[in-house]
């Protein structure tokens, strides 16, 4: 199951909603078949926490262990990028990367603190376009929405 994406089926939706509901009511208690019963750990309970809100909402999970390896293209993939374009920015060293004979692996840890920093500088640039323009008086007259938030 781990590294595998985990849909809720429609079946189950009365029940993830159910367990979400417990979740809020304090760390959980996990019975097993012998009615032994063991504290979930605070690192366990906050996972499933996420897990539970994520599919509620009708969103993919995927549990992959931190030391995972990923081909090009499966981290191409993930950051939206071309094969090509991921092996010139491995090259350039702004992603590190290990070769396995002809093959380069990427750290699933790697790829991921690329994507943050990439989305930071993103929303800094745009953040710095948006104060220019507002500088410069190009907002002048619109109204602000209400509302709104960018997650």
């Amino acid at each position: 199951m781990i590294g595998e994406t985990v849909v809720m089926p429609p079946s189950e939706e009365e029940q993830i909603r159910e367990l979400g509901r417990m979740l809020k009511l304090g760390t959980p208690t996990l019975v097993g078949p012998q009615n032994e019963r063991v504290d979930l750990p605070e690192s366990v309970y906050n996972i499933l926490k996420d897990v539970v809100r994520y599919m509620a909402a009708g969103r993919a999970v995927s549990l992959v262990p931190q030391k995972q390896q990923l081909t090009t293209q499966l981290a191409a993939n993930l950051l939206g990028f071309s094969r090509p374009h991921l092996i010139k920015l491995l090259e350039s060293g702004a992603i590190p990367y290990q070769k396995v004979g002809q093959h380069r692996r990427v750290m699933l840890k790697d790829v991921m603190a690329f994507q943050k920093q990439r989305d930071k500088a993103r929303r800094t640039a745009l953040d710095e376009l948006a104060r220019e323009a507002y500088q410069d008086g190009s907002y002048e007259g619109t109204e602000i929405p209400e509302g709104g938030s960018d997650e």
